[in-house]
């Protein structure tokens, strides 16, 4: 899909605020509300927007432990790989996950109440997971850029 830069105003004003009406919306980006909903509607229709969210504070329900986990896994087979794949998406704590191409194969974020949760998660949960080898952990001190809106 092309976008232009009217698209690009929509998608900037509905990841700052998801909840705009349409008339609001059609002023700010200096269109009237029937292109502007149109072009909502292409942009979904496309998969340009995936999705709409509330983004909640996780400092304001007590998790403010973030670390980072560096896995090594015993077989990198696809099929071990799928299984992996799977069980990390069951885990809670788990904020993100990424394969690595690098020294390591995957990357974690977890989010926690504290150390000690963060403990009882690496190891109950994290340790368990399918074809975990090794981790290595990196615990946050503090967050400066934390992604919540993509730049378009």
């Amino acid at each position: 899909m092309i976008i232009d830069e009217a698209d690009r105003k929509i998608l900037r004003e509905l990841q700052h605020n998801a909840r705009i009406p349409v008339t609001e919306l059609a002023k700010r980006v200096g269109l009237s509300k029937t292109p502007v909903a149109a072009r909502i509607k292409n942009m979904e229709e496309a998969g340009l927007i995936s999705a709409y969210r509330a983004v909640v504070s996780p400092l304001k329900l007590g998790l403010s432990h973030v670390t980072f986990v560096e896995v090594r896994m015993s077989d990198t087979r696809e099929s071990a790989l799928k299984k992996f794949n799977e069980a990390v998406k069951l885990v809670p704590e788990i904020e993100e996950c990424y394969m690595i191409a690098g020294g390591f194969d995957y990357l974690v974020k977890v989010r926690a109440h504290d150390i000690n949760h963060y403990r009882q998660v690496m190891g109950d949960k994290i340790s368990a997971l399918p074809f975990v080898n090794s981790t290595s952990t990196h615990v946050a001190m503090e967050a400066i850029i934390e992604p919540s809106e993509i730049v378009v």
